[in-house]
């Protein structure tokens, strides 16, 4: 099949990927060019040169003196990325039945679910995240115009008040995190900011009496400096924002990943790479993560208690390595996704939406 993939504009679709919808559209654009289709990949500048990227180049504007005195004026990097998607649906609206066979939409944004009624060509909407307004407007604005997928059912469920949307969990090459030994300390890995509460694992783990290594980039310096800098020492470490191989040994090392979000995950993608190395995980019960993470494979607590979060980590750590990496394999492996999306684009194709 001829597929489009619409990605964010403002994060590229390449390693050290800026969060999860970016390390699923670079898998999906992989995996569908491995099994023969032809895919054309609009993203942000220095996306991925090995995937057929065209640049959706959010160009840097600047208004006039007048215009900007316009106190409803939104921030021009807002108008950049608006018109950065107008060009692309209107581009998609003159012939695109005649270069592809189905769109899919990756995009936070709002215009390619609001202008989808002027393609010739059949959209599928992937939701990522919990409800944004803009979106929810789009949605509204255009009833049946696109079918939508979300990245979990708590994702799907969040948004069932605006529309219908079939869960297609999320996926990971499990080749690329391979099974490891264990045995190591606990690790944490993402972005090292408030909503994500990487110091809740460390206090987990200084409960626990277990080693805890952090790994991810500092975005929100402030934060840093006021709860994760403050707690590190002999027995929790920050060793930065590893790249993917570094990553995996990481994690494949690791007796037990531990993932404490303040807020609904959608879907949780650091706990199925941890899963996929064989490390059973040990996390808040927040948004999708239950359906996740099972007694099987690792262990939940209540979202905030740190002092249970301790004692899940350490049932955690003994469950056992190779049926926790089964579980990655048959539930949440990047083939299974791909085979779930395949369906979807074919039953699309041929006029009707799979079940």
């Amino acid at each position: 099949m001829r597929i489009c993939l619409i990605a964010s504009s403002a994060y590229p679709v390449a390693e050290p990927f800026a969060g999860g919808l970016e390390a699923l559209v670079h898998q999906l654009a992989r995996g569908l060019v491995a099994r023969g289709h032809e895919v054309s990949l609009f993203a942000a500048a220095g996306s991925d040169p090995a995937l057929r990227v065209t640049s959706l180049e959010a160009v840097e504007f600047r208004s006039s003196r007048v215009a900007g005195r316009d106190v409803n004026a939104p921030p021009e990097r807002w108008m950049a990325e608006h018109h950065a998607y107008l060009s692309l649906m209107l581009g998609l609206a003159d012939g695109g039945a005649s270069r592809y066979d189905v769109v899919h939409n990756h995009s936070l944004h709002h215009l390619p679910v609001a202008m989808a009624p002027m393609l010739d060509v059949p959209m599928l909407t992937t939701l990522h995240t919990p409800p944004l307004p803009w979106l929810e407007s789009a949605i509204l604005a255009a009833p049946g115009a696109t079918a939508f997928t979300a990245v979990s059912r708590w994702t799907a469920q969040a948004w069932a008040h605006v529309v219908t949307s079939a869960p297609v969990l999320n996926g990971v090459d499990t080749d690329a995190w391979p099974w490891g030994p264990g045995g190591g300390p606990v690790v944490w890995t993402g972005r090292l900011v408030r909503e994500k509460a990487p110091h809740d694992a460390m206090d987990a783990a200084r409960v626990a009496g277990l080693p805890l290594v952090l790994a991810g980039p500092v975005t929100d310096d402030a934060y840093f400096e006021e709860a994760i800098a403050p707690r590190l020492g002999p027995h929790a470490v920050h060793v930065g924002h590893l790249d993917h191989r570094a990553l995996a040994r990481l994690l494949g090392r690791a007796a037990v990943a531990v993932v404490t979000p303040e807020w609904d995950e959608p879907y949780g993608l650091v706990a199925a790479e941890a899963m996929s190395c064989g490390t059973p995980v040990a996390a808040y019960a927040r948004g999708a993560l239950p359906e996740l993470v099972n007694d099987e494979v690792g262990a939940l607590a209540m979202p905030g208690d740190v002092d249970g979060l301790a004692v899940a980590l350490d049932r955690a750590r003994r469950r056992d390595r190779r049926t926790v990496r089964a579980h990655a394999v048959e539930r949440l492996s990047a083939a299974r996704m791909i085979e779930e999306y395949e369906a979807r684009y074919l039953a699309l194709a041929g006029g009707e939406v799979a079940a």
